[in-house]
């Protein structure tokens, strides 16, 4: 039986079904659609301006990379007058992000955009590989989402970036709403489904209640998962497939499976989690945004005394109290931040021309490549 038209054309042969809608729709009809949806999310939510220095936060994986890749397209053909760069954090996870960040490096050439990678082994003296020997797996997630959203910021300061750029699709936004309902938290359900936080003169805050020096923009926030893999495989984009070594057994991995049966279920699921959520500032109560200062420990911008990264680091200090000495007590200041970025981004540059031991010319902590 032959596949019907594409109902946008009405005259090639469809090669995918629209996730929401069920509609077929040709190859060629899929990615314009695509990507003019996209321009309607950064042109109604007023996501860049012209002159925008817009870090890209790059893992690696299919989100970033269809980011990166849609968003070189758009801005020439659109004419955003932005400038585009790749920015990777290594949390140190031996057999994964070692592997993805080849998939990165990739990616610069491809792209033609500047990558810069910093590490947290630089910014606070751990690796997640000794962090989860130290905690285990219960509460590790914690730590990474904490020490990466400010290993971005810093990276993207010292890249002299105006705006942090993320691959969040509409089923990380559904799925991040159901999880702030599981806890309680109305406040922060309008807020997790925006398309930007920190546009307005606010700053952009994070699940554990850290804050961001810089605006943070979202894309793909009303792109579904289904259709960005289907975007990256009609443009034969590369990418990292392989789910993080610690991701099993997290909380989000549950509310996941939920949320994916219930799209099962009905198509637009998804978008009606993130619209109700988006509803939700009319009914939810005001809050007060928190006085900002700076960390007393590291000097980071905060909305406490200490900021939350440097609590996980003390928690870590008290867990393993004779690695002190051998490890970062606080987060790198700027100056030392500044410093430990311009080492990593010769280590990238180096892992593009040299052979490592990682066994692809790709980008390692390990002690080999950075003698190489």
């Amino acid at each position: 039986m032959a596949p019907p038209l594409c109902s946008a054309c009405a005259s090639a042969p469809a090669a995918a079904l629209r996730p929401a809608t069920r509609t077929p729709v040709c190859r060629a009809c899929f990615i314009a659609q695509f990507e003019e949806e996209v321009h309607a999310t950064i042109v109604s939510a007023s996501l860049f301006a012209p002159g925008d220095r817009v870090a890209i936060g790059a893992s690696g994986g299919k989100d970033s990379t269809v980011l990166a890749y849609v968003l070189g397209e758009l801005n020439k053909r659109h004419n955003y007058g932005i400038e585009l760069l790749l920015l990777s954090i290594d949390e140190g996870i031996a057999g994964y992000r070692d592997d993805s960040l080849m998939t990165v490096v990739q990616n610069e050439t491809d792209y033609n955009m500047p990558l810069s990678v910093v590490s947290y082994k630089q910014l606070y003296g751990w690796s997640m590989d000794e962090i989860v020997k130290a905690v285990g797996l219960r509460n590790n997630c914690t730590f990474c989402g904490v020490f990466r959203r400010q290993a971005l910021d810093r990276g993207a300061e010292l890249l002299g970036a105006t705006k942090v750029a993320t691959g969040h699709n509409a089923d990380d936004a559904a799925e991040t709403v159901l999880l702030n309902v599981t806890r309680g938290d109305t406040a922060r359900l309008a807020r997790c489904a925006s398309a930007s936080t920190g546009l307005s003169g606010d700053r952009a805050a994070g699940d554990e209640g850290e804050v961001s020096s810089l605006p943070r923009v979202k894309p793909l926030m009303r792109t579904y998962e289904k259709d960005i893999v289907l975007y990256a495989r009609f443009n034969r984009l590369k990418y990292f497939s392989t789910e993080c070594t610690y991701a099993p057994g997290a909380a989000r991995g549950h509310v996941r499976d939920f949320v994916k049966n219930i799209e099962r279920l009905r198509g637009d699921a998804v978008m009606s989690v993130v619209g109700s959520a988006e509803d939700m500032h009319v009914v939810a109560p005001k809050t007060t945004a928190p006085k900002l200062g700076k960390c007393r420990v590291c000097g980071y911008l905060a909305s406490r005394p200490v900021c939350k990264a440097c609590d996980l680091l003390r928690e870590l200090d008290r867990k393993l109290p004779g690695r002190r000495a051998e490890s970062a007590s606080a987060p790198l200041n700027n100056s030392e931040a500044a410093a430990a970025f311009d080492a990593r981004k010769l280590v990238v540059e180096r892992a593009g021309n040299a052979s490592t031991a990682c066994g692809g010319g790709g980008v390692c902590t390990n002690e080999v490549c950075n003698k190489a």
